[in-house]
């Protein structure tokens, strides 16, 4: 709860990929909030109090994840809205002529984002979401100690550099409009 409201405060990508990764452990534990507490909670070096408001936190995530219908999969409305806002984000930057580095990230990504869409199957997702994609499943290779070659590091580190600029642009935009022309 604290990590993912300081996250949300400071990098929204990072926040994102916390957030799915939650889901992820709440699900691995079949949404079952005993088996939440053993695990997520009992563990942590918190006083009592600080642990029932976290696993208070976690059961009303768990809530929302039952009432969304995402218990198996897919991300909470929340996560959705978030990345909804970062593709309006993205398609503002890149039709507007001031933000050239931006629109350079872009194009030095956008190759592996097309390779990436071409393999994900039948339900395409949009080039941002392709790009949270890579990022979460470099993030479970290195969970899991598996080897990454060096052609998926190359690939996730162009999507990483492009993600880490939006997600910058993200929190310029909360603070200031960073469209607004000057008179």
């Amino acid at each position: 709860m604290d990590t993912a409201s300081k996250k949300r405060r400071e990098n929204i990508a990072e926040y994102i990929l916390y957030m799915w990764q939650l889901e992820d452990l709440l699900r691995a534990d079949n949404l079952d909030i005993d088996k939440i507490n053993e695990h997520l909670v009992a563990p942590l070096n918190f006083d009592d109090a600080r642990k029932k408001e976290t696993l208070e936190w976690y059961e009303s995530l768990i809530d929302m994840m039952r009432r969304e219908g995402v218990e198996k999969s897919g991300h909470l409305a929340i996560n959705r809205n978030i990345l909804s806002s970062l593709v309006e984000l993205h398609q503002a930057l890149l039709a507007d002529p001031r933000f050239g580095e931006y629109t350079k990230e872009f194009y030095k990504a956008l190759p592996v984002i097309v390779e990436l869409r071409a393999k994900s199957g039948e339900e395409k997702a949009g080039e941002i979401e392709t790009c949270f994609n890579a990022l979460y499943g470099m993030l479970l290779l290195r969970l899991s100690g598996r080897e990454v070659s060096p052609a998926t590091t190359e690939a996730v580190t162009a999507i990483s550099k492009f993600i880490s600029l939006l997600a910058s642009y993200f929190h310029k935009n909360e603070k200031e409009d960073i469209f607004r022309k000057e008179d």
